[in-house]
């Protein structure tokens, strides 16, 4: 059966922390702030002092959606947090999290990194049970869900049976009263990790979450599992409450969203990132005076070209040639057309003196609009650049992301029904070069169906309305993509 979207796809961080003898909120909000860069819209904390539930969500950045007196207000050694930001759906208030709702049984904090792929079904089906919807996101349609079955069922076999109706990636940290959970789906699409801190434990969407308050990585959340932190830090019990039989984990974490100083699935983003720069080189490397990175994703994709080029015997430079302003945001998550050109002008500046009667290569992580490469490529022609070539540590780009990424539609994606000839045509680069399949799966030591490639293949882990599933296939071994002028 398919199952059609709705509301909001988001990409999100989450947290939950259960401390023996100290207030949770700060610790909370340290980790908030390690994960920003994975949502810029909202930020919120739920914490719960064994009488009753405190919460505070706004919008905004972490730094401007909490003063101190908020964060000395919410009482209690157990509590979770998010940041958000919306790929689709509501971009006001009504989607911020975590979400609360208080029942009968008690009251559940929860906070949701990922996306449904049959939430609407659910929640005609709850509405018509007499549950009433604040928002169209679908995370109230999990905490509604999992309330339900609260009242019928212990902890376990609550989240079990929540976890057997919703369908679609998620990453969850859920405060039940005073215990905090864990939950990744059966897939393992988003990413979800345990640590320990001097005095109790943490889950985090990302390890670098757990650096900031000098915890130590214990284990990656196990596709399917359920965690359950000690309500006095002492602890936490493990559930495997689904096998599946492949995995899906996100190959994008990798080579985008995660910090490069994360570990995720047993692996250092960073260490990847150059392994992926290495193999671009080994499948397509050019001849050019410099190498340099787009700031500041293609910096680990770069060094690690750079570096196979040099063991290679070629007399390229690793060079710093583009310097960002870091008081612009992303222009990859940046809402309309308008906006991302301005906002590449205002982040990226080319060093003449790098550049000028140079052959360039400029190493990327990945295009899918098209628009940054696009004037990138322009902006050092204008200082003099002779050749630029554009390297890709990545897939083409081809199909939208429906799992919680900002991948825009088919009609946006440049690479959408375009060869990479005709892509290096529109960016008018001199010769244009993607990362093959293979490289990718090899650098995260895993076989491709067991990642989720949906983006680049265009058929997905899930049963998605109007799109094939990679799941009753077997993937045929591309190779890398390669286009000169």
């Amino acid at each position: 059966m398919t199952r059609e979207l709705s509301g909001p796809r988001e990409k999100c961080g989450v947290v939950g922390v259960s401390l023996a003898d100290r207030a949770a909120a700060w610790p909370v909000y340290y980790a908030l702030y390690a994960l920003q860069h994975r949502g810029q819209e909202s930020a919120g904390i739920i914490t719960h002092d064994g009488f009753q539930q405190h919460d505070h969500v706004e919008m905004g950045l972490v730094g401007d959606a909490f003063e101190e007196s908020d964060l000395d207000g919410l009482a209690g050694n157990v509590g979770i947090g998010h940041v958000r930001y919306p790929t689709a759906g509501s971009v006001d208030s009504s989607c911020a999290q975590p979400f609360s709702v208080s029942f009968k049984s008690g009251s559940l904090g929860l906070s949701h990194n990922g996306n449904l792929v049959n939430a609407a079904e659910i929640r005609d089906e709850l509405a018509g049970e007499g549950h009433a919807f604040t928002s169209d996101g679908d995370t109230e349609v999990i905490a509604h869900e999992l309330a339900r079955n609260l009242l019928e069922a212990d902890l376990v076999r609550a989240v079990e049976q929540t976890m057997s109706r919703i369908h679609g990636s998620y990453a969850l940290t859920i405060t039940h009263d005073d215990t905090v959970l864990g939950v990744r789906d059966p897939e393992g699409n988003r990413p979800l990790c345990i640590g320990q801190v001097e005095d109790g434990y943490i889950l985090a969407s990302e390890s670098a979450a757990i650096d900031v308050l000098d915890g130590e990585l214990v284990r990656d959340v196990r596709p399917g599992e359920l965690v359950v932190l000690d309500d006095e830090g002492g602890g936490f019990e493990s559930h495997q409450l689904a096998e599946p039989d492949q995995t899906a984990h996100c190959f994008f974490e990798h080579v985008y969203f995660a910090r490069p100083d994360s570990r995720i699935d047993g692996q250092l983003v960073y260490d990847v990132r150059r392994e992926l720069g290495r193999k671009l080189w080994a499948e397509s490397g050019v001849d050019s005076d410099v190498v340099m990175p787009v700031p500041d994703s293609g910096r680990a994709f770069a060094s690690g070209y750079a570096e196979a080029a040099q063991e290679a015997g070629a007399g390229v430079e690793f060079a710093e040639g583009l310097m960002k302003n870091r008081y612009v945001g992303r222009t990859f998550i940046m809402p309309t057309q308008d906006a991302r050109e301005r906002a590449v002008r205002l982040k990226l500046n080319p060093i003449r003196d790098v550049v000028e009667g140079k052959t360039v290569t400029v190493i990327d992580d990945s295009i899918v609009r098209g628009t940054t490469s696009r004037q990138l490529v322009e902006l050092l022609r204008d200082v003099g650049a002779e050749t630029v070539n554009f390297r890709v540590g990545a897939p083409a780009i081809t199909a939208p992301c429906y799992m919680g990424i900002d991948m825009a539609t088919r009609e946006e994606l440049i690479a959408a029904g375009r060869s990479t000839e005709e892509i290096r045509d529109e960016i008018d680069a001199d010769s244009l070069a993607y990362l093959s399949i293979d490289a990718v799966a090899d650098a995260l030591d895993a076989v491709d169906t067991d990642l989720c490639l949906g983006c680049v293949t265009g058929e997905y882990p899930y049963d998605i309305d109007g799109e094939p599933t990679d799941r009753d296939v077997t993937r045929p071994r591309l190779d890398s993509a390669v286009a000169d002028d």
